[in-house]
């Protein structure tokens, strides 16, 4: 006998909260944008891709970094960032995502496009026209990198200030989450929450529940990008649930980053088990070979989610994202319609 056929999850209405912009790229358009302008990639993001990641170390995360920039120093011409926010709303389209909130550091972009602000401007305007043209609502959340200095974040939190209410929802803290100290860029995130943005660093992922921490502590952290290892520390979990901060968990990076060995020892079940709100991401899939509806699939297969789970699994990003009010309920509704067909 067979079972009862399984809900199409590309079917199931759903935001997608942690997605980075140069990471979003299409493979195939990385190639494409590679030959056209003369950059030389290595194997691992040609024949060989998706590449053997792991960020134990300083060593092999530089190692993630450097196919990062490489992939990103592809990105020469407005028309190729145009291209990669269209090919990503329309991927996010074709899996169901309803909303899309991406996120970018423009100091890394800036200055092959007239600077931070030009860069900007050019992504919020590509953002509003691939929304346009596949209905996914797409909203931009820039983010300092920790590997620099604190100042350098304060200049783009006020940048990000200069675009609340106009495409521009949040602010976050990126890269390698073992270096800078976390409570140095609090006034960058003091700068951003004046103006009402969402607080959304990383942490809780390459170091532990202490970064977890951290991040709520000093950054007031609306939403955790990863958070997956406060799963470690059971005061840190309820204290996630009693607040309803959202954990952006990202199973496949998770893995390919070797903070987990297999895609099973991610614990996504007890998390949610024990009510965190979760909105699963899909981090990088340019190099992690892996995008949103892999999660879910994950979260069913490998986790044993239920139907009436992986709803509110949607659920949680849909709650977790800054979209409009006509979104969410839009989104809600829909999920609650793929859970009763």
């Amino acid at each position: 006998m067979t079972g009862p056929a399984l809900r199409d999850l590309r079917a199931l209405p759903k935001a997608h909260l942690h997605l980075h912009f140069t990471g979003s790229m299409r493979h195939s358009t990385l190639l494409e944008l590679a030959d056209e302008h003369g950059v030389r990639l290595p194997d691992s993001l040609r024949e060989d891709w998706p590449p053997l990641l792991s960020a134990a170390d300083e060593k092999g995360w530089f190692r993630f970094q450097r196919l990062y920039d490489l992939a990103r120093s592809v990105l020469r011409t407005e028309s190729d960032v145009r291209r990669l926010v269209t090919e990503a709303a329309e991927d996010e389209a074709a899996e169901g995502s309803g909303w899309l909130e991406i996120q970018v550091d423009p100091s890394g972009y800036g200055g092959r496009f007239g600077g931070i602000t030009a860069f900007t401007d050019l992504v919020l305007d590509a953002a509003r026209s691939a929304s346009s043209s596949t209905g996914v609502g797409i909203a931009v959340v820039i983010a300092a990198n920790r590997t620099r200095h604190p100042l350098d974040a304060r200049t783009l939190a006020r940048l990000a200030v200069q675009y609340a209410g106009r495409g521009v929802v949040g602010f976050g803290l990126s890269n390698d989450e073992r270096r800078g100290v976390v409570a140095e860029f609090a006034p960058a995130f003091a700068i951003a929450g004046r103006a009402d943005l969402l607080s959304v660093p990383h942490g809780g992922e390459l170091r532990g529940p202490d970064s977890a921490r951290a991040c709520l502590n000093d950054l007031g952290a609306d939403r955790l990008g990863h958070g997956i290892r406060s799963a470690e520390d059971s005061a840190l979990v309820s204290r996630i649930v009693d607040a309803q901060i959202t954990l952006e968990v990202c199973p496949a990076s998770n893995v390919s980053l070797g903070v987990y060995p297999t895609a099973a020892d991610v614990p996504l079940r007890a998390l949610a088990d024990a009510g965190a709100r979760i909105a699963l991401g899909a981090d990088d899939p340019l190099l992690f070979g892996s995008r949103l509806l892999d999660q879910y699939e994950t979260a069913r297969h490998v986790h044993g989610f239920s139907d009436a789970e992986l709803a509110q699994l949607a659920r949680g990003s849909v709650d977790g994202s800054a979209a409009p009010s006509d979104v969410r309920k839009e989104l809600l509704e829909g999920i609650d319609a793929w859970l009763s067909s």
